[in-house]
């Protein structure tokens, strides 16, 4: 092979080379862009109006509700579910002010917020005096709230006596552990 037959060879490599890398896209013409307003009409690339009309897929997020309800979910997991009382009392120990103030917040906040307030006993004690000081806790904890700006429809004082001990044991550490009110949410 002569030297004009190898550059000859090379020259048509090159070209084919060069036509296969080149694009039907044209660089100087400007791109077609497809726009449509809220609910107008979609439109396709060849310009046909689609069935229907076109609805935005991007909710609305409102930042500012969404952290105040990670706060609230963040509160509400910090507060203690259980209250403690002492032997044959239903004064609210100064210890749980900054739970009850918690809950008010929470339920001031949201007044779709619901709260039950079950009241508990130890085995000492009749039947019905345990029923009745049961109902006394629960609603000590429930004035505390409503003192501080809670609805009385969002709360609810019960009393389940000494029918549902935390702790079925007969000594001073289980009747410490029995004499409270739960919180539960509703």
């Amino acid at each position: 092979m002569n030297l004009r037959t190898h550059a000859s060879w090379a020259l048509l490599a090159l070209a084919a080379a060069v036509a296969g890398c080149s694009s039907p896209v044209k660089l100087d013409e400007a791109a077609q862009v497809e726009t449509r307003t809220p609910g107008s009409a979609a439109t396709t690339p060849g310009g046909a109006a689609a069935a229907g009309t076109a609805q935005s897929q991007v909710a609305t997020v409102d930042l500012a509700r969404q952290r105040a309800a990670e706060e609230a979910a963040a509160l509400a997991a910090s507060l203690p579910r259980v209250m403690y009382f002492d032997f044959d009392s239903f004064v609210l120990r100064a210890e749980y002010k900054p739970a009850v103030e918690g809950y008010a917040k929470l339920l001031t906040g949201d007044r779709s917020r619901r709260l039950a307030l079950e009241g508990h006993a130890d085995e000492r004690g009749g039947r019905e005096y345990n029923l009745a000081l049961g109902q006394k806790r629960a609603e000590a904890v429930a004035r505390s709230l409503e003192l501080l700006g809670v609805n009385t429809a969002q709360i609810e004082a019960v009393s389940f006596g000494e029918e549902r001990p935390a702790d079925n044991g007969h000594d001073e550490a289980a009747w410490a552990k029995n004499r409270r009110v739960e919180l539960k949410g509703r």
